[in-house]
């Protein structure tokens, strides 16, 4: 007896034909998730972004009627029909929304003979080189696809490659302005095609397709759907919203608590001190040096009466020459490679005179991020650190040859790209366990589902620019509209800084402003100094110039000052949109069209964000600018705060922006304090 094309089982709808088999299964609020291979059988070992119980939350049903199969949930519709095509028929995905009618998403239609719409490549074993091909339409949006630098917020007409590096941050979630949201739920390397005549995925190699489609209609139902189907974040501890001190890099206990000392005795605000990287014996033996921290249980609690909460970078890495390398390698917890020697890249680290080989330890093991925990807590967690600076946790591969490395999970085309939040979990599950409520990472990489543990995500080794500071705005939005609430950079940006240039000077100011109002408030960088040594910001084991507030000069402190205790007044307007965050998924950082969706001119801002619903902020972005031009969204009055003047909605404006000034509104309405949080006097 022949198989039929479509059938049920365990309220999900199965397809088949030919080889490949499709399985529909309504998730969540209004979504549905398809799964296709043209294996025997479904990998249900790959890492999935998705929550384990994501039930449906609506109505749904299955109706099949001849060569045509319906899945609903909710307000999504979505049709299989069997279709000729060429020498053999095939299976055809299209997706509505169920209160309009209108279509949301449709697969293209293929040529006649080659390819295929889901279209299979054999590549090793049960490996396929696989692309799927939606159709585009004139006219869509496209946002979220986690952190890129390529300067856009809309990224229609974008090639995006799907590997995780350094700057950019693979989170394969879209919004689209037709009213859906689709989650790429495929750990593989790859990339997407926004292009004007198709939207087309690919996989490099992979066992199967597994995509979830989730109905609107707006940007903030989809971001809704998404945080119920991957996770809500947890409530952010008060401490993290206040001013973080970062450096490349602080390289002694006394070097770190004089500058905390420092911070205090100015009356500074301050919240955290982060000690970067290099603090360690040797690469992977995940332990403090005990020349350069000779105490590290007195230097925490200083830190910590002083109010701050200190944070301690913790690389993946594995240098060929730790005390541990050898029972690493022979647990099989470190990534191997297909061919060649055994060393992920080759890099200087403590310990060293020069380069040396480096391996990353297996994330995707279980057993291995375990292992990785207990001599973190042995090393740092036993002197109360309960915070960490995930560094180079994409994992930092140099070359970056996917196709060359082997995880636990499998073949690195097929995983890699679910490195970092599986290496996020590790910690997250151990610091739960061992009570540490109050800690947070910071990573450098996410994917799908970070923003369920305690994350703060940064966007990585940016130029000291104000073209990467105009990137950064644009990258922090469609992070955001990744499901990222709590996102943040280096303020002045990472390399090329001098602490001596006036130019510098100005771009550090308004890195400052921008950062008062981004969801993390940090100061990071490798400094130079054109009057120092040479070797300061150009070699890693040197370190970086100073990078304090007051190491730029009295005027540049003075500016710099003034935005630390305006973050201060915002704290608690910051903390009632974290709360949000918590509750709804709904980031405090939002592009103008997702708080005035009825604006037609709001949806092509990209330089301006809200901060909540209430704070408009239009961030300098240019040198020597002195007017900022900047939109009012329609259907409100809004007030600057600076000068206490009122503006109408719906209209161009240009305000002054001197030097120690910000371009910032206040929605009519707002809470009244936030008039006085924000203004303070100025000289001009």
């Amino acid at each position: 007896m022949l198989p039929p094309v479509f059938s049920t089982q365990d309220d999900e709808l199965i397809c088949r034909i030919g080889r490949e088999t499709l399985r529909l299964s309504p998730v969540g609020p209004s979504a549905i998730r398809v799964r296709a291979t043209k294996n025997a059988q479904f990998d249900d070992t790959l890492p999935s972004g998705l929550l384990p119980d994501i039930a449906p939350t609506q109505p749904h049903r299955i109706v099949i009627d001849g060569d045509l199969a319906i899945v609903t949930n909710g307000r999504l519709r979505a049709e299989v029909r069997k279709m000729p095509r060429g020498l053999e028929p095939t299976l055809e995905l299209a997706f509505f929304d169920t209160e309009t009618g209108e279509t949301l998403l449709e697969e293209e239609i293929p040529h006649i003979l080659y390819p295929n719409t889901r279209n299979y490549d054999a590549e090793d074993g049960h490996l396929w080189r696989i692309e799927t091909r939606f159709k585009a339409h004139d006219g869509e949006r496209f946002y979220g696809l986690g952190q890129h630098q390529h300067g856009r917020l809309d990224q229609k007409g974008c090639v995006i490659d799907l590997l995780q590096m350094n700057t950019e941050v693979v989170i394969p979630f879209l919004v689209s302005s037709r009213g859906y949201g689709f989650i790429w739920n495929n750990p593989g390397t790859g990339r997407v095609e926004l292009a004007a005549n198709r939207t087309k995925w690919t996989l490099e190699a992979s066992p199967q397709i597994d995509y979830v489609v989730l109905a609107g209609p707006g940007p903030r139902d989809v971001l809704a759907g998404y945080a119920a189907l991957t996770g809500h974040p947890p409530m952010m501890p008060d401490w993290a919203m206040g001013f973080w001190q970062c450096k490349l890099r602080y390289s002694t206990q006394d070097e770190v608590l004089r500058i905390a000392r420092g911070y205090v005795d100015r009356g500074l605000p301050i919240a955290c001190l982060v000690i970067d990287f290099f603090n360690w014996t040797r690469g992977g033996e995940w332990r403090l040096n005990p020349e350069d921290f000779p105490d590290p249980a007195a230097m925490v609690a200083e830190l910590k009466a002083m109010g701050i909460m200190p944070m301690v970078s913790i690389w993946p890495a594995v240098n060929a020459n730790a005390e541990n390398f050898g029972e690493l390698r022979d647990a099989g917890f470190l990534i191997e490679h297909r061919r060649g020697v055994q060393a992920a890249s080759v890099f200087v680290d403590a310990g060293s005179d020069g380069m040396v080989p480096l391996s990353f330890y297996d994330a995707t093991n279980p057993e291995a991020r375990a292992y990785h925990w207990a001599r973190l807590k042995d090393g740092y967690v036993k002197h109360g650190f309960a915070s960490f600076w995930m560094d180079a946790n994409e994992p930092e591969v140099y070359p970056t040859h996917p196709d060359n490395m082997r995880y636990h999970l499998g073949d690195g085309r097929a995983v890699t790209n679910a490195y970092p939040v599986l290496h996020q979990q590790g910690y997250a599950d151990h610091m739960a366990q061992d009570a540490l409520t109050d800690g947070v990472m910071l990573s450098r990489s996410a994917w799908l589902g970070t923003q369920r543990y305690p994350v703060v995500v940064w966007s990585g080794d940016v130029k000291s620019t104000f073209a990467d500071l105009a990137r950064q705005v644009r990258a922090g939005l469609n992070m955001a509209l990744s499901g990222i609430p709590w996102w943040t950079t280096d303020m002045g940006g990472f390399k090329g800084g001098d602490i001596r240039d006036p130019a510098f000077h100005e771009l550090l100011v308004r890195w400052f402003q921008y950062g008062v109002f981004c969801p993390v408030f940090r100061l990071h960088g490798f400094r130079q100094d054109s009057a120092g040594d040479p070797r300061l910001g150009r070699e890693f084991l040197f370190g970086g110039a100073d990078n304090e507030v007051w190491s730029f000069g009295p005027e540049i402190e003075a500016h710099l000052t003034a935005c630390l205790h305006l973050r201060e007044r915002l704290r608690p307007y910051l903390a009632r949109q974290m709360a949000t965050a918590h509750r709804t998924g709904l980031p405090p950082m939002r592009p103008l069209f997702l708080e005035f969706p009825d604006d037609a001119q709001a949806v092509d801002i990209a330089d301006q964000f809200m901060l909540g619903p209430d704070i408009l902020v239009a961030p300098v972005l240019e040198a020597g600018a002195s007017i900022r031009r900047l939109y009012l969204p329609a259907g409100q009055d809004w007030r600057d705060p600076w000068t206490g003047t009122d503006h109408a909605g719906g209209q161009w404006v240009d305000l002054r922006c001197p030097i120690n000034r910000c371009p910032v509104l206040l929605r009519g309405g707002a809470d009244t304090g936030l008039s006085d949080a924000l203004a303070r006097p100025s000289a001009e």
